[in-house]
């Protein structure tokens, strides 16, 4: 399944990027029990894990600090952030997809939600072209 890169435009152009700056940011639907929720998350090679911000699972009904707590670093400013793991279904393209991601209370509401190794890259090949501004998802079989 391929997706466009998403094109944040300037307020003011840039010798450097132009007039807009492109991010590997797909949407996606996030499912727990009866709950579902729409979402668009980055794409985030260098993300250990799937992470949302901890709103998100008490949207979906997520007793969120009920989960299996992880210690975390790098997208937060201080060392020592926590996240809370869940099973969740992921809907990528409207495929549907069982895996495990946390929810954090650590990290900003007004952001979007990290698709990392563990949860994202260990289901799919990713293909990230930016001159064509595409991003092509393969799923992996076991």
């Amino acid at each position: 399944m391929k997706f466009s890169y998403f094109k944040f435009p300037l307020a003011t152009p840039s010798d450097f990027f132009g007039h807009s700056i492109l991010k590997p940011i797909i949407p996606i639907g996030l499912t727990v029990g009866g709950e579902s929720f729409d979402y668009a998350a980055l794409i985030d090679s260098g993300a250990d894990f799937c992470i949302f911000e901890a709103g998100i699972g008490e949207a979906l009904e997520v007793d969120v600090v009920s989960g299996r707590k992880i210690v975390f670093s790098g997208i937060q400013e201080a060392g020592g952030a926590q996240a809370y793991l869940h099973e969740v279904t992921i809907v990528v393209g409207g495929w549907e997809y069982k895996t495990t991601v946390g929810f954090s209370y650590d990290i900003g509401g007004d952001g979007y939600g990290i698709l990392g190794q563990k949860g994202f890259f260990d289901m799919f090949a990713v293909k990230f072209d930016y001159l064509k501004e595409e991003i092509e998802l393969k799923e992996k079989k076991a």
